[in-house]
């Protein structure tokens, strides 16, 4: 998975998560200096040269693209280079690894406008921005998505993808065990292997069917709500989420919130 060739070289580096300030939950509000609230109409419409979502959807993988949207949320600042959720209001962008000075990263807030050009790549299923792109804040209003819950979607993937890198709901999921034969409500990266600070997965069913979620470190890290929730969790819980839809060889949703229902 190309998200854990990245944590081994972070790692190797000997960097810190304490270090990256895009885990706190409290890094939250815009502050642009137009802070006024954008229509849907006002938050779709493009500069000049700019693709729509459309046209970006319709572009060929590998082929050079410039879009503009809203962030969302980041991941963790490393070496001028930060990974990127947009939205506007018609679909959702994934930025991985675009080029990021710290700066920049610091102004990079949800809600802001920016411009990314760069290249569309595709990998195991999920559609970004690739490596290396561009970022130029654009200054005005602010916009950020609603969630979107697609929660009946989970069993139809066709659809599911549809939604794919947007900030999205699942409501009224059971927990069930992390891995077959065991009571634990989550694991330390995929396998098991890891340890605090690692990837959380944790699994959850709806309708009988089961489902694996993910809370990415290098998005919500250990100190975070999101991540303390899921260290709580037992089997059986029922649970609400919301995060957003990453894709690798399926659904592999990106969980920044979880509340217990009953």
């Amino acid at each position: 998975m190309k998200k854990k060739i990245w944590a081994a070289l972070f790692l190797s580096a000997g960097l810190a998560f304490a270090g990256c300030s895009s885990s706190s939950d409290a890094d939250k509000k815009a502050d642009t200096t137009d802070t006024s609230e954008t229509t849907a109409a006002d938050a779709a419409a493009k500069s000049e040269g700019v693709m729509t979502y459309q046209e970006y959807i319709d572009a060929p993988i590998d082929s050079e693209v410039v879009v503009e949207g809203y962030v969302q949320d980041k991941q963790s600042w490393w070496e001028d280079k930060a990974t990127l959720y947009l939205a506007d209001p018609d679909g959702a962008y994934f930025v991985y690894n675009p080029n990021v000075p710290q700066d920049l990263y610091d102004k990079l807030v949800e809600g802001t406008k920016v411009k990314v050009t760069g290249y569309k790549t595709e990998w195991s299923g999920e559609v970004e921005v690739a490596d290396g792109a561009d970022v130029e804040i654009i200054e005005g209003p602010t916009y950020v998505a609603p969630v979107v819950d697609v929660t009946d979607k989970l069993a139809n993937e066709d659809e599911l993808i549809k939604s794919q890198n947007q900030k999205v709901a699942f409501n009224e999921m059971e927990i069930v065990p992390a891995e077959e034969g065991s009571d634990a409500a989550y694991l330390y990266n995929y396998d098991g292997s890891g340890s605090e600070g690692d990837d959380l997965y944790f699994n959850a069913s709806k309708d009988g069917k089961t489902y694996t979620f993910t809370v990415e470190s290098y998005l919500r890290d250990k100190d975070s709500d999101v991540y303390k929730a899921v260290k709580d969790l037992k089997v059986g819980d029922k649970v609400n989420m919301e995060g957003y839809l990453y894709w690798y060889e399926g659904a592999n949703p990106h969980i920044t919130s979880v509340t217990v229902v009953e």
